[in-house]
């Protein structure tokens, strides 16, 4: 759990992602629409993505991409951000990470 945590210690909002997943890209689009600027790790072309997509499955990320961290915190895959979404949660998120002002 290391890596990630280190990782996600370093910004407001980090995605961890796949290039070729249409539900990353998604979520990706949605927060950065938000005006957030995400760190985003794409595990198939990290050199450490194997051992990073190793701790998020230990984390609880099933499946592993995308796995959203906002202010440090797991929040979890596509259906969570989702559901925070429609429910008005994502943006009072944002704004308590410092990832977007308003």
């Amino acid at each position: 759990m290391a890596m990630v945590t280190s990782l996600v210690s370093e910004r407001p909002v980090v995605i961890f992602s796949k290039s070729s997943c249409c539900m990353c890209h998604t979520i990706k689009t949605l927060i950065i629409n938000f005006v957030a600027n995400p760190t985003v790790y794409e595990l198939d072309e990290h050199p450490n993505g194997k051992q990073l997509e190793k701790e998020l499955r230990g984390l609880g990320c099933k499946p592993s991409v995308p796995a959203v961290f906002i202010g440090e915190e797991l929040i979890g895959g596509a259906n969570e951000i989702m559901s925070h979404h429609l429910k008005g949660q994502l943006v009072p998120l944002l704004l308590k990470a410092n990832a977007i002002w308003v």
